[in-house]
């Protein structure tokens, strides 16, 4: 199953302790490798996570840095347990506004991390599904089906592989209700999961207690009760 997570409430998490929000940040980045730990346990192919929107571009200038310098630090420090538990990091979202340092970064983990086939670990950075799902209609005379578009999206976000399907469980945490251009055209079905807990408090109980409640919901797809429950 493929997984997404909005990571939200790393900085409410800080100032409600008295920390600047560069500290909430920091405990979050702890938090997605006991995560990845947890979906390694279970049934989850894809794990997708929200680490810096499009519209993240507007929070302070010093509060950018510091998230674009940690995330460069993951990728540097991570990149080695990933090769050692068969994990395939990519990175999706746009590329053309990181630095050079970055993007160097991201293309060591990709590379290095290539062949994991326990898990695909997807961090989601400068990214805005509007803008990949516009991207990727410009190019509309290749599209042929729902399955064509999808692959453009995946192309638009530098997702170069056919396993990035749609979404089954959308997790948010923070206590928000939203998706706030995330996955939109691959959450077209999913199952939404909103908890109160925030992201730096989450932990592998809390994704069981999320994959639990999945288990118990009915996906019809539009279809009448009977019918999905034969499929």
């Amino acid at each position: 199953m493929h997984v997404a997570i909005i990571m939200d409430g790393n900085g409410r998490w800080a100032v409600r302790r008295g920390l600047p929000r560069t500290a909430g940040h920091l405990r979050g980045a702890r938090v997605v490798r006991s995560i990845v730990a947890a979906a390694l346990r279970t049934r989850i192919e894809i794990l997708t996570l929200y680490a810096f929107s499009t519209d993240n571009w507007t929070r302070p200038p010093a509060e950018v840095a510091a998230l674009l310098r940690l995330f460069r630090r993951y990728l540097l420090t991570e990149t080695r347990r990933c090769v050692e538990q068969l994990v395939r990091l990519s990175v999706i979202g746009r590329r053309d506004r990181l630095s050079p340092q970055l993007l160097a970064a991201i293309e060591q983990a990709e590379r290095a991390t290539a062949h994991g086939s326990r898990l695909h670990l997807r961090i989601a950075l400068d990214y805005s599904a509007r803008y990949s799902i516009m991207q990727a209609a410009g190019r509309g005379p290749r599209v042929g089906d729902m399955q064509d578009f999808l692959r453009l999206i995946n192309e638009v976000n530098h997702a170069r592989t056919s396993a990035a399907r749609d979404v089954d469980l959308l997790i948010r945490t923070g206590g928000e209700q939203r998706l706030s251009d995330f996955l939109l055209w691959e959450c077209a079905y999913a199952e939404l999961y909103f908890t109160d807990c925030l992201w730096p408090d989450f932990d592998a109980g809390g994704l069981e207690r999320a994959l639990e409640e999945f288990a118990g919901r009915h996906r019809r797809y539009g279809r009448v009760e009977a019918v999905a429950r034969r499929s």
